[in-house]
């Protein structure tokens, strides 16, 4: 249970206040109260009313993530562009036409497709990254700190959408899993 004692304001008026019977320190008035290292770490790192909250960063951190993953694991649009390019593939190469022509019409050009669409999304998610990390440099001067899983998201991005470019240019070129010559 609290207990309750007066404490006299500054305008000499008594005011109520709840004392916890356990509590180590009681509440003291607003004049005696001397500001201790943890009340000025925390106003040096308070933002000031109105100062932007970095949510947007992390959020464009976050996606540019996402879209380095699924730069390397594939996503629907490139799945679709694919299954396209497969049966425009079939329609155009005729029944008598050579196994070379018929891999390269069915399979290549859907296999390419799919490389295009991954190196689109890493290009995606590295451009993001590359804008979050470098975001702060162009904000308001003073502001410069960034919340750190903001930056390690943002890597994150960028590093996938690196690998994820490189993957689909060395699919796109043939170097990586080429189309098997045909005999």
């Amino acid at each position: 249970m609290a207990e309750k004692t007066e404490d006299e304001t500054v305008t000499g008026t008594a005011a109520a206040t709840a004392v916890e019977p356990d509590a180590q320190t009681a509440e003291r008035p607003e004049e005696d109260y001397v500001a201790g290292p943890e009340d000025t770490a925390a106003e040096e790192h308070a933002e000031p009313a109105g100062a932007p909250s970095g949510t947007g960063q992390g959020a464009a951190a976050v996606v540019s993530a996402a879209l380095g993953l699924v730069s390397l694991t594939g996503g629907w649009p490139g799945t679709v562009a694919a299954a396209r390019e497969t049966l425009v593939g079939q329609l155009r190469t005729a029944a008598d036409a050579s196994v070379a022509t018929q891999i390269k019409e069915v399979y290549g050009d859907a296999w390419n497709t799919t490389a295009l669409w991954g190196g689109l999304f890493a290009l995606v998610a590295l451009i993001t990254g590359v804008v979050v990390l470098v975001r702060p440099a162009f904000g308001a001067p003073g502001r410069t700190a960034q919340a750190p899983w903001t930056r390690s998201v943002a890597w994150a991005g960028v590093t996938l959408g690196v690998i994820g470019l490189l993957l689909a240019v060395l699919t796109y070129t043939g170097v990586l899993l080429g189309l098997p010559a045909a005999a």
